[in-house]
């Protein structure tokens, strides 16, 4: 069938809105209508080449939609059910029978190829093209997921609000929920509180932390962060000593840290700001592959852990319906953080992203 996509070409040039072809759906596939797509900061990260996949290629990986057709073998979803387009992973290895998914042994074939495992593309377009991005490419009027990576939500879901679940917000919120596990009564602090950032502090008073510290540049982000549940705020651009004024908000240091940003320098304040034994964990994505350095002596001393978390570190089908099921209770109001822009205006709404002039772009293919 014919399609519109956004293609990106070349190395940190603006995509490209194309006319496309896209294949019948294989047996373990799902034929997606997307309402509704997340810019996410990972999607930049490819097409600046920060994360060297092939291009050019169709990005997209917070696709929610409608599902319009199925292959003979899928049993999860028929035609005309809603859906999120997560992850891909297998279900049968250790890493996902042990309930981390993000980390199954065959996650990195189906995310981050540029095709199918095969080495076949289900769209087509003019020249070499690639389009199993996260094994959707959902930067599209219609995608091709998989049964294993569809996520089905109420047929009165908001697929605006879905979307970003699929990556981002399931990213900050489950690293919370999933791998820090504060306990009640705790510290927390988030640096860069951008929409994954913004994820981790509503999980952070959602799960009964008690101290919740911000850290960002931006003051309309730092002040929408103090309406969803910090306690405090940090403008990072005005403070000479970060990691010593988190401090002094949690006597020794908050227990846990949240790092977004993929800067090495706010990293390292991301540790210094923890108390002793606390735990930061690492989430963002940057330009030149950067590097933590720390000072070992210290990190022996205080017991801190510094930890990587990948897509919240949990399982889709659980997580995603249970951050819904609190949205509708107003509880995770992710609306407060999307802003919509038509799929033709996605150069515009990864510019107003990049600048910290949105939280969430969210683009509608429609």
């Amino acid at each position: 069938m014919r399609i519109r996509g956004a293609v990106a070409r070349e190395t940190g040039a603006p995509f490209t809105l194309e006319d496309l072809e896209l294949d019948e759906p294989r047996p373990d596939e799902v034929l997606v209508e997307v309402s509704a797509v997340g810019v996410c900061h990972t999607d930049v990260a490819v097409r600046n080449q920060w994360m060297p996949l092939p291009l050019p290629m169709v990005l997209g990986h917070e696709g929610a939609g409608i599902v319009r057709a199925v292959g003979r073998s899928v049993r999860k979803v028929v035609p005309g059910d809603r859906v999120v387009m997560s992850y891909w992973h297998c279900g049968t290895c250790p890493r996902c029978l042990s309930g981390h998914p993000a980390y199954c042994v065959d996650h990195a074939a189906w995310t981050v190829s540029g095709s199918r495992p095969d080495g076949t593309n289900a769209v087509h377009g003019e020249g070499p093209l690639h389009g199993t991005f996260f094994a959707q490419s959902s930067f599209a009027t219609h995608a091709m997921a998989t049964e294993r990576n569809v996520v089905k939500v109420g047929a009165d879901t908001d697929l605006v609000v879905a979307a970003p679940l699929a990556c981002g917000l399931q990213t900050g919120a489950g690293t919370v929920i999933n791998r820090l596990t504060p306990e009640v009564g705790s510290g927390l602090a988030v640096f860069g509180v951008g929409a994954v950032g913004l994820a981790a502090v509503m999980a952070a008073r959602l799960v009964g932390c008690t101290t919740v510290v911000a850290v960002d540049v931006h003051p309309s982000r730092l002040a929408l962060a103090e309406e969803l549940g910090a306690t405090h705020t940090i403008d990072a651009s005005a403070t000479e000593d970060v990691a010593g004024a988190v401090r002094d908000l949690s006597a020794s240091g908050v227990n846990y840290a949240v790092e977004t940003t993929a800067v090495p320098s706010v990293a390292a304040q991301a540790v210094e700001s923890l108390a002793p034994h606390g735990t930061c964990a690492i989430l963002g994505v940057g330009p030149g592959n950067p590097a933590l350095s720390l000072d070992m002596m210290r990190l022996l001393s205080t017991g801190r852990t510094v930890t990587g978390v990948a897509m919240g570190d949990g399982r889709p089908e659980e997580l995603i319906p249970k951050l819904l099921e609190l949205h509708r209770q107003g509880r995770f109001p992710i609306d407060r953080l999307v802003t919509t822009y038509p799929l033709e205006d996605i150069n515009k709404a990864v510019e107003d992203a990049e600048a910290g002039k949105v939280v969430k772009a969210v683009l509608i293919p429609g």
